[in-house]
């Protein structure tokens, strides 16, 4: 079986809960739309939640969120093949597996794109106060550029596209924080998804980031819900 759900932010007990409830096997994956916290820390916090995790009876596959270390950047990761294409895990922890931006995934049969990352609209505020912020948060040129090209290959033809934000046309504006000053917000991946949103043809679209669970036309917004991928 494969399962999708949205931001855990280091809060692992709904997976823990889930995987009792539903008598999971490492058979099993669920899909984290980014914001996991397992490469956050960067001390011994990220290797207490890798170790719970790695006894967990389900394979975890991680899409790069804004709150997310890119596994290039920590020490000991190794490029894989994984469903038909390239991702990341540590030998140590091998059903924790990182997707690779841009890579298209064959999960059941359906050609699955990922796209990670997005602004911190608290970037600000965290780096005034000291608290974790990667530079790297947002798609690089050259990961875009890579995005494109992997679909050039598919004729921009997919099944399932899954990112952490979303294009700029559907961001969800009445989740906005009342005391974040919108107009500083650095919106160029979610007006960069919009462009590859207009040229593609899908099937459906999962995202996190937002908080929140709700559905617009393809486009279906996920937090704590975990439910069956189809």
């Amino acid at each position: 079986m494969i399962f999708i759900t949205g931001d855990k932010h280091s809060i692992f007990g709904g997976i823990k809960q889930f995987c009792k409830d539903y008598n999971t096997s490492k058979e099993d994956t669920l899909i984290i739309l980014g914001d996991v916290g397992i490469n956050f820390f960067r001390d011994v916090r990220d290797r207490m939640a890798k170790d719970m995790l790695s006894g967990l009876n389900i394979k975890l596959f991680c899409i790069k969120g804004n709150h997310d270390l890119y596994p290039k950047g920590v020490q000991g990761y190794t490029e894989i093949n994984y469903h038909g294409g390239k991702a990341f895990i540590e030998y140590n922890y091998p059903n924790l597996i990182f997707a690779k931006d841009g890579e298209i995934y064959d999960f059941d049969g359906k050609k699955c794109i990922i796209i990670g990352g997005a602004y911190s609209v608290d970037k600000y505020y965290r780096l005034e106060r000291g608290w974790k912020w990667f530079e790297d948060e947002q798609p690089s040129e050259e990961t875009k550029k890579y995005v494109e090209e992997q679909l050039d290959k598919v004729n921009w033809k997919v099944d399932v596209v899954m990112t952490h934000t979303c294009p700029e046309k559907y961001e969800p504006r009445e989740w906005f924080l009342d005391i974040t000053e919108q107009s500083k917000v650095d919106r160029n991946t979610e007006k960069w998804l919009d462009t590859v949103e207009d040229r593609l043809v899908y099937e459906k679209w999962y995202c996190g980031h937002f908080h929140g669970n709700k559905v617009i036309d393809k486009m279906r917004f996920m937090f704590q819900d975990i439910i069956e991928f189809r």
